[in-house]
């Protein structure tokens, strides 16, 4: 597939078969995830594959214990494959402290914006695009009970989910209301030369 397609086919999928994904697929999103770009080539970010309805339970139950039967988009509980990205902020204060970075004092105040986080949601992009080119539906969402999924996954403390990743086989599914609105005109968001 061109690399236009797969950026004009990519789109938030909410129902999935419960067909699973072969193993080489998942390999290639994570191999493709660790080429995103980050500061200092710091990587400071991990990432939980779960896959098979007994891992992906698991993960339902930690952070949407309520009714899933009567939520809007009950197709995306069957994505055969979740993936956790997380951030590690502490990677980065410690790769600004190395003698090429010079930063020895390891002062937080110096990043103008979380890195970490940045760098990981890149190559969450990655991974989504990947998805795309493979022929898969793909949602990223956050997760809104970060201690909850530690708990149930054992997860360190210094790694921060910045959201999940449901993969799978695309359904038949309702596009959301949202996308209603549109996309913004490119004049109303691009600004040449100065603001």
């Amino acid at each position: 597939m061109e690399f236009q397609q797969v950026v004009d086919r990519r789109r938030m999928v909410r129902n999935f078969e419960e067909r699973p994904v072969p193993g080489e697929v998942v390999e290639r999103l994570l191999r493709n995830a660790l080429h995103a770009p980050s500061a200092g080539f710091s990587q400071g970010w991990a990432f939980l594959v779960l896959q098979g309805g007994d891992e992906t339970g698991r993960f339902w139950d930690a952070v949407f214990p309520r009714d899933r039967q009567k939520f809007r988009w009950a197709g995306m509980f069957k994505a055969p494959v979740i993936i956790v990205p997380l951030s590690h902020k502490k990677a980065y204060i410690d790769r600004y402290a190395e003698s090429d970075k010079g930063w020895t004092d390891r002062d937080e105040n110096r990043w103008p914006v979380p890195y970490w986080d940045i760098d990981t949601g890149f190559a969450s992009l990655l991974m989504l695009l990947t998805a795309v080119d493979e022929g898969l539906g793909a949602l990223f969402f956050g997760i809104f009970s970060a201690d909850d999924f530690r708990a149930a996954f054992d997860v360190p403390e210094d790694y921060v989910p910045i959201g999940a990743i449901a993969l799978g086989y695309p359904a038949p599914d309702e596009p959301s209301p949202s996308l209603k609105r549109g996309r913004r005109p490119v004049d109303d968001v691009v600004h040449r030369g100065r603001w």
